[in-house]
């Protein structure tokens, strides 16, 4: 099983935990499929060397992606793709951060319209392989 490359890139100046900007990092690479199911990602040690970070936070990163259904965990495979194909549970959970990313947008006065938008370009640019 090959193992996908990838290019990781993570802001240390972010208040952003760097386990979430991995863990987005590895969906955009999935959702603009510069990552399909069945790859295997490089391991806990090879990704913490690439990246330059502390094991336990690719540990921590891969554990939250495997919770939310986009990796198995094997101990002689490694991380690998897998989705999760619950589409009501996915859903119900987009509804729900959404919910909160829209009423943020509300509060700037930003519209539907532009919210609409946004979201077309943003699908548009996934699929054709963009993140």
């Amino acid at each position: 099983m090959e193992v996908v490359q990838m290019i990781i890139e993570i802001d240390f100046q972010s208040d952003e935990a760097i386990y979430i900007q991995l863990r987005n990092q590895i969906i955009l690479g999935i959702a603009t499929s510069a990552i399909h199911e069945g790859d295997a990602l490089p391991s806990v040690r090879q990704m913490a060397d690439d990246i330059g970070i502390n094991m336990h936070t690719v540990n921590k990163a891969y554990s939250v992606l495997r919770q939310e259904g986009f990796l198995q965990l094997d101990r002689r495979r490694g991380a690998v793709v897998a989705l999760d194909s619950d589409k009501r549970q996915a859903m119900e959970e987009m509804r729900s951060s959404l919910r909160v990313l829209l009423a943020k947008g509300c509060c700037k006065n930003i519209t539907g319209e532009e919210v609409h938008t946004m979201i077309d370009e943003i699908l548009d640019d996934m699929k054709n392989g963009r993140m």
